[in-house]
């Protein structure tokens, strides 16, 4: 059996960081978020330390419902695709993942993107699925309201099944290139797909060969019912927001039983919660840091992205006062997951003011900070209680924070043998144990 490591993705919620304002930290960056060369320097320096995937978060749209959010926090950002296919020419090893929306996108153009990028990275692409909760999106896409989330579901769920087929619809030894006897493909291995469902319609094959994985890696990343059966089935990685031991513990058995009833092995989905890696020398820089970062989120921003997360203005309610009555989940057509989260605060009895606090910093992950060791100590202990496969990154402030976890965390891993120290051959499925999934037209 392989050797099982902690897996290490380092995720891009905004392009300066995974506070909801890292762009005014000191040393952020400024306006070349949007150059190559930004990402290069980020990516190489995570694969010379032997990190396990690069993770960009991506919305459709701009969040700009409420008129403080263009004036400070906009979630502007470089479109996924273009930007992974040029990291795969700048790097080797390390993974690519792109969070692509199952809502408003089309599955023959997502199947063959992915196909093509993992091509062209030697097997190192990812799709995380995510199904749109922000009305701003949907009106960027003939709609005046998001998809139901009921719709939303089904629809990534036959969505994906779609994409896999297309994957699928050439076999591998499919592609002959016989140039003496004129025979580019068999075509006894090349398939229609013939898809006719309820949400789309589609005849294949695709025009890209199989991606060299078989099937990129699949993230899903939501945490309500419907996004937990939907990981439970399809996915090789789950992103989750766990804020203790204990929490990602029952969090793991969940999944277990989630995936027995699917016919799955526990191995076939790796849990990654999301935490906020913080290196200092002392506690007291440690604190200095995070009181910074805070005070950069104006009040109103908080305010407003708790307003958005449960799809009401509580711009009226008082700050020290607590979280008003909320919609049921039953019933609630925004992103289930972040609701879950607010009520979970407000059974906790924390007022407006202080969730507020908490979702402007990376959307309620928790934070891991200290020296190299102190963190090291901490990512262990999850991981050796199996409530962590791995965890994602969500560096608070980028370079500052992602240079100084693989200057000085990651060594102190690879000491420990958590992580490992040079890449293994093979694919980026092959070097997490993942298996490579046999191809539903051969196996007929």
């Amino acid at each position: 059996m392989k050797e099982q490591y902690l897996m290490l993705t380092a995720f891009f919620f905004n392009p300066q960081g995974d506070n909801r304002m890292s762009w005014r930290y000191p040393s952020a960056a400024g306006k070349e978020i949007y150059s190559l060369d930004y990402y290069k320097k980020l990516a190489q320096a995570a694969e010379g330390a032997c990190l396990d995937a690069i993770f960009l978060a991506d919305h459709v749209g701009i969040w700009d419902s409420y008129p403080s959010n263009i004036t400070h926090y906009a979630n502007s950002r470089l479109e996924p695709i273009t930007l992974l296919s040029a990291l795969s020419a700048v790097t080797s090893k390390i993974g690519l993942l792109s969070t692509i929306s199952a809502s408003f996108s089309e599955p023959y153009n997502l199947a063959r993107a992915l196909a093509s990028l993992d091509h062209l990275s030697n097997g190192r692409s990812g799709w995380n699925v995510v199904t749109s909760g922000m009305k701003e999106e949907a009106m960027n896409y003939g709609r005046d309201e998001t998809i139901e989330h009921a719709n939303r579901y089904q629809r990534a769920e036959e969505y994906i099944r779609l994409a896999k087929s297309l994957w699928d619809s050439w076999e591998d030894e499919a592609l002959v290139m016989d140039k003496a006897s004129g025979i580019f493909a068999n075509k006894d291995l090349v398939h229609h797909v013939d898809h006719n469902g309820d949400f789309f319609k589609v005849r294949g094959p695709l025009n890209v060969p199989r991606p060299v994985q078989g099937h990129p890696i699949i993230i899903q990343a939501g945490g309500s019912e419907d996004g937990r059966n939907l990981a439970a089935k399809h996915a090789d990685l789950n992103f989750a927001l766990l804020r203790s031991i204990k929490e990602g513990i029952l969090y793991r058995e969940d999944f277990d039983r989630r995936l027995a009833k699917f016919g799955r092995e526990p191995s076939s989905l790796k849990i990654l919660p999301g935490i906020l890696p913080i290196v200092t020398d002392s506690k007291d820089e440690l604190a200095e840091k995070q009181a910074l970062l805070e005070n950069l989120v104006p009040e109103q921003v908080g305010i407003d992205l708790v307003s958005s997360w449960v799809g009401m203005d509580l711009s009226g309610y008082p700050l020290d006062g607590p979280i008003p009555e909320l919609p049921e989940e039953t019933n609630f057509n925004g992103q289930r997951t972040n609701l879950v989260k607010i009520k979970q605060y407000k059974s906790e009895g924390l007022t407006l003011k202080e969730v507020a606090r908490i979702v402007s910093s990376a959307g309620s992950a928790p934070t891991v900070g200290g020296n190299a060791k102190e963190i090291a100590d901490q990512l262990e202990e999850w991981f050796k209680v199996r409530a962590a496969d791995g965890f994602a990154l969500m560096f608070p402030t980028i370079p500052e924070d992602w240079m100084r976890f693989m200057k000085e965390v990651m060594p102190e891993l690879q000491r420990r043998g958590l992580v490992r120290k040079e890449y293994g051959p093979g694919t980026l499925r092959d070097r997490l144990n993942l298996p490579r999934p046999v191809n539903q037209f051969a196996a007929k």
